[in-house]
């Protein structure tokens, strides 16, 4: 049987191989034996502990054929940005003048190459 030690390293370079094309790193996956449970009216199951899942997370749960189970954790909406609560607060600030809104024409590149090709 191979050292822990010597696994570890093995593991390590596949990380360093796998972290250049991260759809090609197998799926981690770990099997718990677990109870499902009665709570209230509903049934629970117990979630060991050593996952990144934490209390109160929103889950979507998809069950399959009526007893395969996959949990999904539901993205949260992101925070909307309120001006309303900057809006003034940069005293320093000026506004732009509308001469200073127009542009001097020039040639740009796609219109030169359409001149080239026809």
């Amino acid at each position: 049987m191979a050292d822990i030690s010597d696994l570890e390293e093995r593991r390590l370079a596949l990380d360093r191989v796998f972290g250049s094309v991260p759809w090609l790193k197998p799926i981690d996956k770990r099997r718990t034996r677990t109870r499902i449970f009665k709570s209230g009216n509903s049934l629970a199951v117990r979630i060991p502990a050593g996952t990144n899942l934490t209390a109160g997370m929103e889950m979507d749960l998809t069950v399959e054929h009526g007893m395969f189970l996959s949990f999904e954790p539901v993205h949260q909406p992101k925070r909307k940005f309120n001006v309303a609560k900057v809006a003034g607060s940069a005293k320093a600030l000026n506004y732009i003048k509308d001469e200073d809104r127009l542009f001097e024409e020039r040639a740009l590149r796609w219109d030169r190459e359409a001149d080239n090709d026809g």
